[in-house]
């Protein structure tokens, strides 16, 4: 691993002088500043982090709030924090703001109170008070979703393009009434992938009704509702894209109940690749986000803005990939 004083040897600068670079001080030329930053980037040097800490008066503690902690999905993003996180010597705090504004702020008052390192954050609505962590000078990462009028660093997905191509699959399978079970309308990854689902609609030149189309909760019982309601229609949808994983459990609960067979009587494609997804009858077919590569890609931000205070921000858009089973399948649908 590059040291400190390899940086200073590329830079041709003292130690010290990388040292105040790197923490941002403005005492440091910016021409120095950047030949030193310059230099820690072409040697992949990372500080010592939690020495760094120390030196702040923080604790060597990264704190992680999503906004949901029995989805899938977030549990595989925060494995992929903590993993990048521990091998430099930071702790992970995980916090559940169970897509509560109020608990999200109550969290983000904690993690100043205790003065954690950084904050990776899914932002539960609209509004976020982050504002808090970039008045103290808190170094912060969104996922999944970025922060409304912010400038922050961000790792997302294009789920937009993802809901497009999922909805795109099952009308090529000849399904003609494609519904949409979707989240909350203000939570951006529930509007992109309604967003999505149309503009795939758009391209097959089908008409896009609001009779198909059902927003509630990101859970398991709002979807229960919609799908039992959507289902209920004299005309219901014979194809169904819902929006995660957890609103998947709540629509196959609702189509059992009414005795509507997935892939024989009606197609579904769910996001999110849950561990049960292929163990159901027949395995859902998904849109598989990298939760996981999220949350390391977030660590390795956050890291790199603790070390560096004055780097530019930058959002990093991932890819997703439609796994196909015989959930989306048109069987004998006699």
């Amino acid at each position: 691993m590059p040291t400190i004083s390899d940086v200073a040897a590329r830079a041709g600068v003292s130690t010290a002088t990388v040292s105040r670079a790197l923490n941002g001080k403005a005492t440091v030329d910016p021409d120095l500043a950047a030949r030193v930053r310059t230099a820690a980037t072409e040697l992949g040097y990372q500080p010592n982090g939690p020495a760094r800490a120390l030196r702040r008066q923080e604790a060597a503690v990264v704190a992680l709030i999503i906004s949901d902690v029995e989805n899938p999905f977030f549990t595989a993003l925060a494995r992929g924090v903590e993993d990048v996180a521990h091998e430099v010597g930071y702790s992970v705090v995980l916090c559940n703001s169970d897509e509560n504004a109020d608990k999200e702020n109550r969290y983000i008052d904690i993690a100043i109170q205790e003065r954690v390192a950084g904050v990776i954050l899914s932002p539960s609505g609209t509004a976020t008070s982050v504002a808090k962590l970039a008045s103290r000078g808190t170094a912060y990462v969104a996922v999944d979703r970025p922060l409304p009028e912010q400038d922050s660093d961000a790792v997302l997905v294009d789920t937009r393009q993802a809901a497009k191509q999922a909805t795109a699959h099952l009308v090529a399978q000849g399904y003609e009434r494609i519904g949409c079970i979707t989240g909350p309308a203000g939570v951006r990854t529930a509007d992109d992938r309604l967003a999505g689902y149309r503009d795939a609609l758009r391209s097959a030149k089908r008409r896009s009704t609001p009779k198909l189309v059902r927003r509630t909760e990101y859970k398991a019982a709002g979807a229960h509702r919609a799908a039992l309601d959507v289902m209920s229609q004299p005309e219901p949808p014979d194809a169904l894209l819902v929006a995660n994983s957890a609103m998947a459990v709540g629509v196959l609960q609702a189509l059992q109940e009414r005795g509507i067979r997935p892939g024989r009587d009606v197609g579904l494609v769910s996001f999110d690749d849950a561990p049960w997804a292929e163990l159901v009858d027949p395995p859902l077919s998904v849109v598989a986000q990298p939760a996981y590569e999220i949350g390391a890609v977030a660590a390795r931000l956050l890291l790199a803005r603790i070390a560096d205070s004055s780097r530019p921000p930058t959002t990093t858009t991932l890819g997703a990939r439609l796994i196909e089973r015989a959930s989306r399948v048109q069987l004998d649908r006699r």
